[in-house]
């Protein structure tokens, strides 16, 4: 099995077990972590266009609601397995519990590829997959965000079709995050993930005896999470060298006019055909470029022990889920590069969420910029406690990152009398 190929859930559950020995914990702990609560699996039929009915298969899955209701996002996307969503539910847990958030984790996901869709048809997958969970979701118990090939747009098709059958006679804005802001959804939202990685970036910078201002970084993936990191690097005072999609790795050793390449892509989908000052290569590339700070953020397993190889950078702040491949980090950390891991680095998204939640159940909302200074304070006293536990423990800091979110878990569930 190639290292692209991995189970991602067996990725999660090693994390795991490493960090509960570590860290001593029983081996209840380790069992009661190391599987799903819940795994749902549906079949969504929907009306095509040309009136034809094709069936989708989908997911939703519950790993842990020891700290109070599960919270993960829905993707839409033809590689989707029952595997992946159980370790992204399992991440999202420990995500939650090293940031102090009162959630569990949740994933959710359906196999198919979204672009083949007409917007009446993704409509229909929308609320069909809406349809098919509801039993086991609700904003006291499960509350879905958007993920990988979902937006505000699918989340307000959700809310609407959820409210519909809640049949309470009024809209649950609460029940889903990551909405438009003009339908209950929160400001600073949208860049929330991005601006989180560069904060990440900024912290790690600052342990290593570094400046933000005096570096170069590289960003894989042009997505909503990584344009936003590489917005943010700009605006940190970075020199943002590199950033690639599907399509290409766009290069200028001096700076990329990264806001300039945001609406190009905005209007044409990909990054490929960008006429500003830079260099088009393969995308690739991207793992070899001359830069300080490396910002995956596109899927899982892109940093393979091949690719890690190429890599020059000092600091890599995970922008997606499982970007690292165990390999691949092995190397990495015997090179003596600094790994900020995903479940930090990419947590202001599921911090952001919250925020929203919160204003959601109290119709009360926040500015743009009290929404930012609260997702930094709670980023930044996640950062100080992951590497004390870090030099406490003489450990790499995705195990640090896991020690602290186990003992968040730990209690609440010997709490219940779960062992």
């Amino acid at each position: 099995m190639s290292e692209k190929t991995l189970n991602p859930f067996k990725i999660a559950q090693k994390q795991l077990k490493e960090a509960c020995d570590a860290l001593g914990e029983e081996d209840a702990v380790y069992e009661l972590l190391s599987q799903p609560e819940k795994v749902l699996e549906v079949t969504i039929p929907v009306k095509m266009d040309d009136g034809t009915t094709k069936l989708f298969t989908g997911y939703r899955v519950q790993h842990n609601d020891a700290s109070g209701p599960t919270k993960g996002g829905i993707r839409f996307h033809p590689g989707v397995t029952k595997d992946e969503v159980k370790a992204l539910a399992t991440w999202m847990t420990f995500k939650c519990g090293v940031v102090g958030l009162p959630y569990g984790g949740a994933k959710g996901g359906v196999i198919v590829d979204p672009t083949v869709l007409s917007k009446r048809e993704l409509e229909r997958l929308s609320r069909g997959y809406v349809r098919a969970i509801a039993p086991i979701i609700g904003e006291r118990r499960d509350i879905p965000a958007p993920d990988v090939n979902t937006n505000g747009q699918t989340m307000a098709w959700m809310v609407d079709e959820y409210s519909s059958l809640r049949g309470v006679g009024q809209t649950l804005p609460a029940s889903f995050t990551g909405k438009p802001v003009e339908f209950g959804g929160c400001l600073a939202r949208k860049e929330a993930t991005g601006y989180g990685v560069m904060l990440m970036m900024r912290e790690a910078a600052k342990y290593k005896g570094m400046n933000i201002k005096d570096m170069k970084i590289a960003v894989q993936g042009f997505g909503n999470v990584g344009s936003y990191a590489a917005m943010y690097a700009q605006a940190f005072g970075a020199k943002v060298v590199a950033v690639s999609d599907v399509s290409c790795c766009l290069y200028n050793e001096n700076g990329l006019d990264v806001n300039d390449i945001m609406k190009y892509a905005a209007e044409n989908k990909l990054i490929t055909g960008y006429t500003g000052e830079c260099e088009e290569v393969e995308r690739e590339k991207i793992f070899g470029i001359e830069c300080d700070g490396f910002a995956p953020c596109a899927l899982e397993n892109s940093i393979t022990s091949s690719t890690a190889k190429d890599i020059k950078a000092k600091i890599i702040t995970e922008g997606a889920n499982g970007p690292t491949t165990p390999e691949a980090e092995e190397y990495l950390l015997e090179k003596g590069v600094f790994i900020v891991p995903d479940i930090l680095a990419n947590s202001g998204g599921v911090i952001v969420s919250y925020f929203e939640w919160v204003q959601n159940l109290h119709n009360y909302y926040w500015r743009f910029d009290e929404v930012q200074e609260k997702q930094e304070v709670k980023m930044v006293d996640a950062f100080v406690k992951v590497t004390d536990a870090m030099d406490e423990k003489k450990v790499d800091m995705r195990k640090a990152a896991y020690l602290v979110a186990i003992k968040s878990l730990a209690m609440p569930m010997r709490l219940r009398g779960w062992f």
